[in-house]
């Protein structure tokens, strides 16, 4: 089963769970889908093929190429797209989703859900300036952790570590703070709104969630003492592969065919 097969498994097993059905729409936006198109990208652009159904017109994604031929039973056109990208691009066009059609987790996404995931990937978190006075071990549910552990899991390299702790601010507002230590220069917004989606598809109501970004030095150390180290993958390591002329290598002749 795939990562979305999974979530989609989890959704329908309690259809009263929200926790589990944001957790399907956060895998959705996440995973690349093959998009069955009319004819090859050129230039960049794409055509969704569109497909007349009862309920208006849909375009079908599938999270992986076996689901995509076993639907269309042979060879088609597609373009490999971030399920966030499909929706951001089928936003306001009155145009559903439907996702492995053919397979056990089959879904069909109807104009306004494709339009409430978009405007959701869309939010931008606010900036804000806040003196914090100490901070505490942090209390929130596991769904928000797993939700982070997955968002995090997309952030690698882009900081060494994040930090979860309590926090309470001069002027008594408490809450919750995630601090990356040691981001690269241009990561913070990608972070945040990494760290803003997790808050949102955790199904928490009402959630708050602050994100700093500090470099390791005493705030850091502060944080660490009572907060939750969570870290980040590395980067993969890019693959080298030595290239030799024919008859380079003397143990290894060329072939004359």
């Amino acid at each position: 089963m795939t990562p979305l097969d999974r979530a989609y498994a989890a959704m329908i097993a309690d259809p009263e769970d929200d926790a589990a059905r944001l957790g399907y729409y956060a895998r959705l936006a996440d995973d690349e889908l093959v998009l069955l198109t009319e004819a090859e990208a050129k230039d960049g652009n794409v055509t969704p093929r569109l497909f007349p159904l009862e309920d208006g017109p849909f375009v079908l994604a599938f999270d992986s190429e076996e689901k995509l031929s076993a639907f269309s039973g042979g060879v088609t056109d597609y373009a490999a797209l971030p399920g966030r990208v499909i929706a951001a691009q089928l936003a306001g066009q009155g145009v559903g989703l439907g996702v492995n059609l053919g397979a056990d987790s089959a879904m069909l996404l109807p104009p306004e859900a494709v339009d409430w995931l978009a405007g959701t990937l869309e939010h931008v978190p606010e900036e804000m300036e806040a003196q914090p006075e100490s901070f505490h071990a942090p209390q929130v549910p596991q769904r928000l952790l797993s939700a982070l552990g997955g968002k995090l899991a997309g952030a690698a390299g882009l900081a060494s570590h994040a930090l979860l702790a309590g926090v309470a601010y001069v002027g008594g507002r408490r809450g919750h703070v995630l601090a990356f230590i040691g981001a690269k220069d241009g990561a913070e917004d990608a972070l945040a709104r990494s760290a803003a989606e997790a808050l949102t598809f955790s199904g928490i109501e009402a959630g708050e969630m602050d994100v700093v970004c500090l470099p390791d030095g005493p705030a850091a150390r502060m944080i660490a003492k009572v907060g939750l180290r969570l870290d980040l993958p590395e980067p993969a390591a890019p693959v080298i592969r030595e290239i030799k002329a024919p008859g380079a290598d003397p143990d290894a002749p060329p072939k004359l065919r």
